[in-house]
């Protein structure tokens, strides 16, 4: 996948974005905090071996091995030479995805997956592609439509429905 000509490399002389050391640190005290979680959770549940397995026996384990892992990604992140993770207009790429998915998310549930596909595509498609406004509404009505008859129609799959779908009766 190539990126276009007009955004700057990482590796380019005078780019400039947060340095790898500090991505990667930061996302191993993470996953140390979520190993943590996961320890904590089993051996409160018990994770012993009384007459068999307890019940947090084998999330234990996956936690001291996703506790190694993660204790093995800092030590290699403080040995890693200094670099740029990405340019500040590469995670500006990133957050024109990043916007219009968190809002997805966000409206799915007051709103049902078939309202909020329509908006997510009415905003996602000028942002990122510059479609054509006909394009986008076209899109934006038709996408959601077909596959609310495909999954509700045809294949009764329950998908989470809002007050658009109420109104029709489903």
């Amino acid at each position: 996948m190539s990126l276009s000509a007009d955004i700057e490399q990482p590796d380019d002389p005078g780019a400039r974005g947060p340095s790898k050391r500090a991505v990667e640190i930061v996302v191993s005290l993470i996953l140390i905090g979520l190993a943590a979680a996961v320890l904590y959770d089993s051996y409160g549940r018990g994770a012993g071996w009384n007459g068999g397995p307890e019940s947090g026996f084998f999330p234990a384990r996956v936690g001291w091995i996703f506790l190694a892992g993660s204790l093995f990604l800092l030590v290699q992140a403080f040995r890693e030479p200094p670099a740029i993770f990405a340019t500040w207009s590469q995670l500006l790429m990133v957050a024109k995805v990043f916007g219009p998915l968190a809002l997805f998310v966000v409206l799915v549930e007051p709103l049902g997956i078939y309202a909020a596909a329509a908006i997510f595509t009415a905003v996602f498609m000028p942002i990122v592609g510059g479609a054509r406004w006909y394009t986008v509404i076209a899109t934006s009505v038709l996408v959601p439509l077909v596959c609310f008859v495909v999954f509700e129609i045809e294949f009764l799959v329950p998908l989470p429905k809002g007050p658009l779908e109420a109104m029709f009766g489903y």
